[in-house]
């Protein structure tokens, strides 16, 4: 049993770590969306400086934490996690195309009127929110469950 406990430890404690950076990716996130809501006059360099963390953030969470947490599911034969998943993951999905959608906007140059950029960023940041919950969710279920089984 014991045994069992080391093995999940080693297994998911990875998953751990990638999720405090991802976390800590959201943050950089927030803060850049708040620098860029306060101030969407001043866009150019802050609004790329957004452009990327909404990139990297949508796509780490795409492509790595969300296929890490689907695999921890898996192995602990979670089907109330899985069922969850598929329910959550086409929601995320389609806040990942807002997102990417928004930053080619940006990159074509259409974002570049202030008062259009606002009702784009407030749009965004409703998008970003229900996001969020919907990670948070995942993570209680997906990750947290599991790593406390681990832990016994």
């Amino acid at each position: 049993m014991l045994e069992n406990c080391r093995n999940a430890q080693e297994r998911w404690g990875g998953v751990h770590r990638l999720l405090d950076r991802w976390l800590q990716a959201r943050q950089q996130l927030i803060e850049a969306y708040q620098q860029i809501k306060t101030h969407p006059q001043a866009c150019g360099q802050r609004l790329q400086e957004f452009c990327d963390c909404l990139v990297d953030y949508v796509s780490a969470g795409h492509f790595e934490i969300y296929g890490q947490l689907l695999d921890e599911a898996r192995a602990f034969d979670d089907r109330r996690a899985l069922e969850l998943a598929g329910q959550v993951y086409p929601l995320l999905e389609s806040s990942t195309a807002a997102a990417l959608d928004f930053n080619d906007r940006c990159d074509n140059g259409d974002c570049r009127d202030g008062a259009g950029l606002a009702v784009e960023l407030q749009r965004l940041g409703q998008q970003l929110h229900e996001r969020f919950e919907l990670e948070d969710c995942l993570i209680e279920v997906l990750h947290n469950a599991h790593s406390q089984v681990g832990a016994v």
